[in-house]
Order: structure tokens, then C-alpha cells, then sequence
């Protein structure tokens, strides 16, 4: 089968995914179940890449292992952080601003949003899993790169899930461990594993254009949903957030700073 033709099938199967999604979460009132299904997604159009193209190879396997691990990771930590919480507060400010028509809005807005993306920063692995790629060098550093954004993402959620479940740190900074080197090390994670994917299924034929997958997943983390918008709302919460801020490093881990 094509590449044109696995790009569609797969463009097609996340719509109706999303569509799906979304219908659920209008019937529950409770946008915030998109997030789960942006990692799942990612899994999804792994395996139906390999699936569609109709054989394997080892790269081709281990390029979908490595979504696999990182997207279920994601999905089910989500999962177990949302259970029994109430809607995402950005979520409730959409449905408070666009009233009666949120359902619509956001199944364009959210929904086919997400969808959209998915589909655009998956492109390296739409690719590598469709094609039997011979194994190369940039597959060595894509797994380092992978291993490390997965260490940063798991040991990150890890350890600012167990400051937080301590009732004493309420609306305080979380400044330790991977969070004193770097105020996002889940995002820094998110970044260096879309980077090890694309080293690893990168080819000669595809670099050039597959590379927008990583790029537009690093401007999402720094400039859009990541960074900029989580830290807007963290300033005005928690307690010696501003301190934080002038203290540690944004994203890309390094020493701390010593407080003024």
C-alpha cells in the first residue's frame, strides 16, 4: 500500500475517533477525557500503520514499541490523575464563554484539533512504521534520546504526583528533584522522546519533511499548550512560584540559580 493511502486511512480513523470521543464526552459533560486520548492516539496510529502495511520489519517493530511504551504511559498516568476530578479549569472557561454552543465549538476547537495534530506530529512514525528501513545510526541516538525523555517524563509525573498527594505542599512550588533543575521536566521528556522517534525512523527519502512531527511538537510544549499556558496560571496559585521562575530553568535542565 502507498504512503498517500496510509497517511489517509490514518487521517480517517483518528476523525472518527475524536468524533467519538467527543460524543462521550458531551454525554459525561467533561472535556478533560481528550487528554487521555492524545498518547492512546499516537499508540493507535502505530499499529494501524504497521497493520495496514501488511509486513514488519525489526526497525519498523521497535518504532512502534517505542510509541507504544511512551503513549500508554501517558494514557493511564492521565487516567489515574483525572479520575473523579472535575472538568479541566480551561475546559470550564470554554463552556462558561461559548455557552449552549460549547458542544459544537469544541468539537472543532478540542476535539478535531487534536485529532489534526496527532495526525501531523506522527508523520516520522506513519512513515518509519510503513516502511522496512534498515538499521542506521540514528536509530542508536533516537533510543538514547527516547530513554531520556522517558526517564524525565516518568520520574518528573512520578515525583510531583508524591508532592502532591502530601496535604502539607497545598498550594506550594514543587522545587524538587528533576523540578530543581528544570520547572517543566515532563515537557522536557515529552520533547527529547519526539526527537528519539524521529531518529529512529528517520530516512534519507523523508528527513526533509517528516522533521515538521518533532518541530511542531517542540512548539506546542514551549510556546503554545506547554510552558506559556500552564505557568500563566501557576503564578497567580502557588505560593513562590515568581522565585521559582527566577531561579530555575524553563525547560532545557541546568543548575539552579541562587535566590536574590
Amino acid at each position: 500500500m502507498s504512503l498517500g493511502s496510509i497517511l489517509a486511512i490514518n487521517l480517517t480513523v483518528l476523525a472518527l475517533l475524536m468524533a467519538l470521543v467527543w460524543g462521550v464526552a458531551t454525554v459525561r459533560r467533561d472535556v478533560s477525557i481528550v487528554d487521555i486520548f492524545w498518547g492512546a492516539g499516537f499508540v493507535l496510529i502505530a499499529w494501524l500503520t504497521l497493520l495496514v502495511r501488511g509486513q514488519t520489519s525489526p526497525v519498523a517493530c521497535l518504532l512502534v514499541g517505542m510509541v507504544t511504551i511512551w503513549g500508554l504511559r501517558l494514557a493511564g498516568y492521565l487516567a489515574w490523575r483525572n479520575w473523579g476530578k472535575p472538568e479541566d479549569y480551561r475546559y470550564q472557561a470554554m463552556r462558561e464563554r461559548h455557552g449552549d454552543w460549547f458542544p459544537l465549538v469544541s468539537l472543532f476547537t478540542v476535539f478535531g484539533l487534536q485529532g489534526l495534530l496527532m495526525w501531523i506530529i506522527s508523520l516520522p512514525i506513519q512513515v518509519g512504521a510503513g516502511r522496512a528501513s534498515d538499521w542506521h545510526v540514528g536509530i542508536a541516538i533516537g533510543l538514547i534520546l527516547w530513554a531520556a525523555g522517558l526517564f524525565f517524563e516518568s520520574v518528573g509525573d512520578y515525583q510531583l504526583a508524591r508532592f502532591k498527594a502530601d496535604a502539607v505542599n497545598r498550594g506550594k512550588v514543587m522545587n524538587r528533584g528533576l523540578w530543581r533543575y528544570t520547572r517543566h521536566p515532563n515537557y522536557f521528556g515529552d520533547f527529547l522522546v519526539w526527537w528519539g522517534l524521529y531518529a529512529t525512523a528517520v530516512e534519507s527519502t523523508s528527513w526533509w519533511w517528516t522533521i515538521i512531527g518533532p518541530l511542531l511538537m517542540s512548539f506546542l510544549l514551549v510556546r503554545v499548550s506547554g510552558v506559556r499556558l500552564l505557568e500563566s496560571s501557576l503564578k497567580s496559585r502557588v505560593e513562590g512560584y515568581e522565585e521559582y521562575v527566577r531561579t530555575t530553568s524553563p525547560f532545557f535542565p541546568l543548575p539552579p540559580k541562587q535566590a536574590s
